[in-house]
């Protein structure tokens, strides 16, 4: 069982890596099925070389894992329960008026 500081550390981990809508759109994709990074550039619409960025941060954040298949590299989601908390968030109803804006959207970067 984790302690608190652990918890909290796994939390802010996953909302670093949600806090970027490219990240999201990963996360998503890789919910439906584990995907080459070319394939994932092709369907986001980003070069390679920004989508390696994001899947360091989400790997470095420990929600998707690399797996060696030869020369290529394909990528998942590291727990399957991940699908299940996205499919959660993704139908949480958040209290939110239309016109306001989260105050930390101008920060950038990755766990």
């Amino acid at each position: 069982m984790l302690n608190l500081a652990q918890d909290i550390e796994v939390l802010a981990r996953f909302g670093r890596a949600l806090a970027d809508p490219i990240r999201c759109r990963l996360l998503l994709a890789l919910r439906a099925a584990p995907a080459y990074p070319s394939d994932l550039a092709d369907a986001i619409g980003i070069s390679r070389t920004r989508l390696s960025n994001h899947l360091a941060c989400l790997r470095d954040c420990g929600l998707v894992v690399a797996v060696p298949e030869g020369r290529r590299t394909r990528y998942e989601l590291a727990d399957p329960r991940l699908g299940h908390a996205l499919d959660d968030l993704r139908q949480a109803v958040v209290a939110v008026a239309e016109d306001s804006t989260c105050p930390d959207t101008e920060e950038k970067g990755c766990c």
